[in-house]
Formats: structure tokens, sequence, C-alpha cells
């Protein structure tokens, strides 16, 4: 077999036209505002999940109010930073309702929100997600007791 070579003056690169240089900075900034953010969730989330684990959060009150930096935390990763809670004790909770443990806390309907926070002993903030018809009701039971 014979081998074949290839004589390549060594030449630099040739210069990037000014219009591509334009397009890479954008994607590069787009990139480092994109780590920016990401670093700024984990860092949220690390918070988060500190004050649960040492009690100054209550994992109810977090799947009920639905903070931002919890919306795409999954619920297993939630529960398991409360104290004394491990993966076992996570998975047996969410079997009741069923919810998957990688379900992100934010993803979560109305119907399965309500049924964790009752699980984890009630929330002592309103729940988040029950939507404006059962607000309407409610307004209206009170209009109504209220002219009685």
């Amino acid at each position: 077999m014979q081998q074949v070579t290839f004589d390549m003056p060594n030449r630099p690169a040739p210069p990037v036209p000014p219009a591509l240089a334009a397009e890479v900075r954008p994607r590069e900034q787009q990139r480092r505002d994109a780590l920016e953010r990401a670093n700024a969730v984990r860092l949220a989330r690390a918070t988060l999940k500190r004050a649960v684990q040492e009690g100054r959060r209550r994992a109810a009150d977090v799947v009920a109010a639905c903070p931002p930096e919890a919306a795409s935390m999954p619920v297993g990763e939630l529960l398991a930073a409360q104290h004394r809670w491990g993966e076992a004790r996570t998975l047996r909770l969410l079997r009741r309702i069923p919810v998957p443990e990688t379900k992100a806390v934010g993803a979560l309907t109305p119907r399965q929100r309500r049924a964790l926070v009752e699980l984890l002993g009630g929330a002592t903030t309103p729940l988040r997600g029950d939507g404006r018809a059962s607000e309407a009701r409610r307004a209206d039971a009170c209009a109504g007791s209220a002219a009685a």
C-alpha cells in the first residue's frame, strides 16, 4: 500500500470576514449570558435546599408557592433536601400521589401540588395554580354568605 502525501505550504489561516466575526461575538455573549443565568439558578437552588434542610423553609411551602428557583428543580431533589429524608422516604411519599421523582416542581398539576402539600403537612402560604375559577367561586360564596 502506497502512502499519499500532500505538500501544503505553511500559510496562515485566511482572515475571518467581518460579517462572520460579528456573528461569532453575539454567540459568545449569548453563551456567557446563559452560563451566568445557569450559575445564578444553581446558587439559588443550593440556597433554597440549604434553607429547607436547616428548617428555615418548609418543603410544603416551596411546593405551594413554587418560587422561580424551584420551578425546574426535580420534586425528589427538593424532598430529599429535608432533614432526615432520603431517597427511600422520598420515593415512598411520591408513590402515594403518584408523581415521578424527576418531575419539576413547576410542572406539577394543581391536583398533584395539593396532594403533595397535604402529604407534607400543609402549607403556610397559599397554593399556586389553583386557578381563577376556584377564586371566583370563593368570592361568590363569600358574597352570598355576607348577603344572607
